[in-house]
């Protein structure tokens, strides 16, 4: 039986704007899926944790840096990546906008907020994963008060019930 050693991150970065939720996302500028769109994501090196290499990532990718990201899942389907068996943790955070500044890393020809509503067909199983983290944020959301980093420091009342809005629909 082989050892498995593919292990990657994916991140799921939702942002929020003018009542509207949007999610990061890269376009690939090598390899198997250049020029598709996919989640800020890369292969785990092996003198890092998984943490790590989740930050790491997202910043070589898109500059984002500095945001809490929380693990989501952890995606293991024999046949997620075609070329061999990889298995990928998920990381997803909350971002504002207007406090992040983007720029798209070596491995990537673009980085941009697209509206969840809007989102193309991705690489690999990168829409699965954001489906799933999707329904995930709409059922915290529900729950705990975590879309207050979505917000500025000072918020209306009509900005928080456009952000619940943006995320339950």
């Amino acid at each position: 039986d082989e050892i498995i050693d593919a292990l990657s991150i994916d991140c799921v970065i939702f942002g929020f704007k003018d009542a509207e939720l949007f999610v990061l996302l890269v376009k690939h500028a090598d390899g198997i899926s250049k020029g598709q769109w996919a989640l800020p994501g890369g292969w785990i090196k092996h003198n890092e944790g998984v943490h790590e290499a989740a930050n790491r990532i997202l910043t070589t990718q898109t500059a984002v840096e500095n945001i809490f990201l929380e693990q989501f899942h952890t995606f293991g389907d024999v046949d997620r990546f075609p070329l061999k068996r990889v298995i990928t943790v998920c990381y997803y955070a909350l971002a504002n906008i207007e406090s992040v500044k983007l720029h798209a890393g070596a491995s990537v020809s673009e980085v941009k907020w697209i509206n969840v509503a809007k989102v193309p067909k991705m690489a690999f199983d990168h829409s699965d994963i954001f489906s799933k983290c999707f329904k995930h944020l709409q059922h915290k959301v529900q729950h705990e008060p975590i879309g207050f980093n979505l917000l500025p420091k000072k918020f209306t009342l009509l900005q928080l019930q456009e952000l619940y809005e943006a995320i339950l629909g």
